[in-house]
Formats: C-alpha cells, sequence, structure tokens
C-alpha cells in the first residue's frame, strides 16, 4: 500500500505545470555540439516539484543531468541515443537522450581543467548508478514537495531539500552528481579558508552553511551555477558571435511589412 501510494505521489509531483514557455530556447544541434562528457547540463523544469525546488533554492535551476555523451548503447528501436544521466522521483537514475530537454531552458556548467582520467571516472561512476530506484515507501521525502510555498526559513530550506533515510531516496538530482565529483576529490563550492586567491566566507552563517554543503546530499543544482570552478558555457558563443550580423527590425518597417501582405480573397472572389 505504501508503495502504491509513493508512486501516486510521484506521478502528482511529476506533472507538468501549464503555459510553460522556455524564454530563450536552445537549439538541439548546437547544444549537442558544444556539450562535451562530464559536463553538467541545468534544467529550468517545469513540473510541480521543480516549483518547489525553485523556491527552495531561490534559483531558476530545478534540475541537473551529467552528459556522458556516446559511451552508452544505442536502442534496438532506432530512437534517440541516451546521452544524459540523471536522477528523477520515481524513477532513481537513468538514462535519457538529449531531446528531452529540446524545449527547456538550460545551461552548461564546465569543470575547469579536468583531467582525462578524472572525467572518465566521473562518467564510470555515474553509469555504475544506474538503476538505482527511488524508494517509493518512503513517502516522508515526498510530502514537503505538495506544498507550494513551504514556510521555511531561509537557513534551513537546505536541510529541507536534503531531509531523507539514504542516498537512494533523494529526490534532488544534483546530489548524485556531487558525489561523483567528489569520488576524485574534485571541489564545487569554495573551501572556508583564508590564503591569496580563494574564495572565503565572511560570516558565521555562511562558513556554517559552506561546512554543511560540503557533504554531497545537500548539494543543489544552483551550485554548479555558483561554483568559481565550474565554468558556464553559451552555445551560441561558442561558434563565432558577430552581433554586427544581426538583423534588426524597427517598429515602423514591422508596421510596413504587414500593410504590404496582400489580402487573401474570399470565397465569393475566388
Amino acid at each position: 500500500m505504501l508503495d502504491w501510494f509513493g508512486r501516486w505521489m510521484a506521478t502528482r509531483l511529476q506533472s507538468e505545470s501549464s503555459g510553460y514557455e522556455p524564454y530563450t530556447p536552445s537549439d538541439p544541434e548546437t547544444l549537442e555540439r558544444t556539450l562535451r562528457p562530464g559536463d553538467v547540463l541545468l534544467v529550468e523544469g517545469n513540473q510541480r516539484i521543480s516549483g518547489v525546488i525553485k523556491y527552495l533554492t531561490q534559483s531558476t535551476w530545478s534540475h541537473a543531468a551529467l552528459y556522458v555523451g556516446d559511451v552508452l548503447d544505442e536502442p534496438d528501436d532506432g530512437s534517440e541515443r541516451p546521452r544524459l544521466i540523471e536522477v528523477n522521483l520515481g524513477e532513481g537514475c537513468i538514462a535519457v537522450p538529449l531531446g528531452k530537454y529540446r524545449t527547456y531552458n538550460t545551461r552548461i556548467c564546465r569543470p575547469s581543467g579536468l583531467t582525462g582520467p578524472d572525467r572518465r571516472a566521473v562518467i564510470d561512476f555515474m553509469i555504475g548508478k544506474l538503476g538505482t530506484r527511488y524508494d517509493m515507501k518512503n513517502i516522508v521525502d515526498m510530502l514537503r514537495y505538495f506544498l507550494p510555498y513551504p514556510p521555511v526559513p531561509v537557513r534551513w530550506r537546505r536541510r529541507m531539500i536534503s531531509f531523507g533515510s539514504g542516498d537512494p531516496t533523494r529526490a534532488i538530482c544534483s546530489t548524485l552528481i556531487a558525489q561523483a565529483y567528489q569520488s576524485i576529490r574534485y571541489p564545487i563550492l569554495p573551501d572556508v579558508v583564508t590564503l591569496p586567491g580563494h574564495m572565503t566566507a565572511q560570516s558565521t552563517y555562511s562558513r556554517r552553511e559552506v561546512l554543511h554543503i560540503r557533504h554531497h546530499s545537500l548539494f543543489t543544482p544552483r551550485d554548479f551555477d555558483l561554483s568559481p570552478y565550474f565554468r558556464i558555457i553559451k552555445p551560441t558563443l561558442e561558434y563565432g558571435f558577430d552581433y554586427k550580423l544581426l538583423n534588426w527590425q524597427t517598429d515602423g518597417e514591422e508596421m510596413r511589412n504587414a500593410q504590404s501582405v496582400p489580402e487573401e480573397p474570399s470565397a465569393t472572389e475566388s
């Protein structure tokens, strides 16, 4: 009964919100050409749970997936090859094609200076987690996401996201990616040190917060965006961009173009 109830809750939480439209939709071909294995793809989701995660993290990004390239086999049915590994509520760790996020706002976060062996180790870590399932009986993990805007103080919001019984039951996708990078000792958030050239936390609350979120279970998609060790890659700028080549249309031109369009003949005239 608990398992059935958990699946019902997961389905409700993953239902999409109506009226979502990406501000700058990604060009799938350019996005695929830009991505490199090991990149973290952040997604602005439009599911019910996405709105709660964006509220709790105070961020645009509610989902994260790891790009693994062509290491996974092509499906037998001829469909698109899965190139992303992600963790979804109710599904666990799965591989999905890049086309899944064709109509979403996305952002590429690329680890700087990552070596080839470490890149492969991160990918192997994620591949090894494929098939890890979400424990539907742990319904306490899901109940808190039914509140659209939980009245939770800022200092407790991150802990509310990670609250659960263990790693396999985490609803937040970014925790597994953080665990993969921590397995090769690659930093995501800054260390709390006072050294030239290092980021430092100025307040007692900031230092305590950074110490808390060093554990992989407390990382959120927003942390890859804010990390000083991940570069933000924008596909439209990677292959040459010249603003002088843009064609701008003024309001007057729009009016003239509208007036110059011939009207279609009516049924009686034809």
